[in-house]
């Protein structure tokens, strides 16, 4: 299961030495403002400042010490100019992404100014310096000019070492793929390539132990997760128990799967259930509530937007499966939905969730219990990671409203509608253009920033439409 945890980055505090000997009081002026500066991202990044780095030695130190920690970002400041051709032995040997802070103590130039004054304050033209030479050793850091007490400093900062965070855990994920849908173009990719960029280990899997671990499941186990469904849902009068009770088997043994061979999320083809004739419902509820828990999921066998949901977890909050079935050209708006999986944490907190007996004529199965729900309205993010030519990847991402609308009584799974910002003509003209997938990740509220960060770090080509 993945929980989000709190990044801890290395802060890289750049002076020269000579100040201690023309200037003594300037270096402990500026490293207890480095410990402020610190101090004020505490509450959201764990920060190691381990002191200025005054020599090119002092550089090589900390950068190692940073990396055989394995933090997951280093931020350089300029406490003090300091000349950049001492970063180039230590970047050679960085493994960690960069973030160049372009901040200084004051942030006026006021009527009192005086030489004290302009040294402590002289970030911007050594920040210049160490970016030239990062720019002409090929590293492309992050980089932020800011008022350091600022909130959109600590935002930007907070959701650049959150996205460091999940490039560095992204190399340890592992998920499992239960087949694959046949010939639907836009799940398929560069398995090598998927590997070669993201870190994830992707392994094929037979749904085999997982029957298996079914018939190991007991009673009681069954009780206490119908029980907690009876939190989390209303049950449907007309959902039969033992229907409820099959899909309750089948979470807890998909679970234990992922647990005991160290996966973070699966996804499945649903023909592998008619094919291996032994699993009577295809796992809606167990699909949905796992995704909900805080492992990774999709459909037919779409690692890339498996990943995205991995991504979520890690990144956002709550990322729910969906895609688009309908355009509504009247609300200016996509209806999203899929055949019954889905995050039941973004639900409408006013309607609640839904179990529901629902009939679905896929894979020669019996009803699924599928819980259905409308999503909560308000700003939302809607993603798609695309697999382009020569092994590249691109995030599609479209910025909008999940609309508040009356429930559709007949629709037997969850919906929505989604308005993009730039209208939902234009929105798809680009989508489209940009080979946007047919399968798609929702988050509620505005998740841009951290993604835009994330895509920087491992160089994936980033568009809004």
């Amino acid at each position: 299961m993945i929980v989000k945890q709190k990044p801890k980055i290395g802060f890289l505090g750049l002076m020269q030495g000579l100040y201690d000997k023309s200037q003594p009081e300037l270096p402990k002026m500026q490293e207890k403002w480095a410990r402020e500066v610190a101090a004020r991202l505490s509450d959201a990044v764990e920060v190691d400042f381990p002191g200025p780095a005054k020599e090119r030695s002092d550089i090589e130190k900390h950068v190692k010490y940073f990396n055989d920690k394995e933090y997951d970002g280093i931020m350089i400041v300029n406490l003090l100019y300091s000349p950049a051709n001492r970063l180039i032995q230590a970047m050679k040997k960085n493994n960690l992404p960069l973030l160049l802070a372009n901040i200084q103590p004051l942030a006026n130039v006021t009527l009192n100014w005086n030489w004290t004054l302009c040294t402590t304050n002289q970030g911007i033209h050594g920040i210049q310096d160490t970016s030239n030479v990062l720019m002409r050793c090929g590293i492309k850091p992050a980089i932020i000019t800011e008022d350091w007490q600022s909130q959109r400093f600590k935002s930007f900062v907070a959701d650049w070492a959150q996205a460091a965070n999940t490039a560095a855990r992204l190399k340890k994920t592992r998920v499992a793929i239960f087949g694959r849908m046949h010939n639907m173009g836009d799940i398929m990719g560069d398995d090598a390539a998927f590997c070669r960029t993201f870190g994830v280990e992707a392994n094929h899997e037979t749904i085999g132990p997982v029957y298996a671990l079914m018939e190991k499941t007991s009673d009681a186990e069954i009780d206490a997760q119908i029980a907690e469904d009876k939190k989390n849902f209303r049950i449907d009068p007309r959902l039969p128990a033992e229907s409820h009770r099959y899909a309750a088997r089948m979470q807890i043994a998909f679970e234990k799967f992922l647990v005991e061979n160290g996966y973070d999320g699966f996804s499945q083809f649903f023909n592998i259930y008619k094919e291996d004739g032994r699993l009577k419902q295809l796992p809606i509820l167990g699909g949905s509530s796992l995704l909900a828990k805080g492992y990774g999921y999709s459909a037919e066998g779409d690692t890339n937007v498996l990943l995205l949901t991995v991504i979520g977890h890690m990144l956002a909050e709550n990322p729910h499966f969906t895609e688009m079935y309908s355009l509504d050209f009247g609300r200016d708006a996509a209806m999203l939905s899929h055949m019954g999986e889905g995050n039941w944490k973004v639900a409408r907190k006013d309607r609640g969730v839904t179990l529901i007996d629902r009939p679905l004529d896929i894979g020669d199965a019996e009803n699924p219990p599928t819980p259905k729900f409308n999503v909560e309205p308000g700003r939302a993010t809607l993603l798609s990671l695309v697999s382009v030519a020569g092994g590249q990847y691109r995030l599609v991402v479209s910025q909008g409203t999940v609309l508040d609308t009356e429930e559709l009584k007949d629709v037997p799974m969850n919906h929505a509608f989604f308005k993009p910002d730039s209208g939902i003509r234009r929105a798809m003209d680009e989508w489209l253009r940009l080979g946007g997938t047919h399968h798609e990740v929702l988050f509620l509220g505005d998740v841009r920033s951290r993604f835009e960060a994330l895509c920087r770090i491992l160089e994936i080509e980033y568009v809004e439409v």
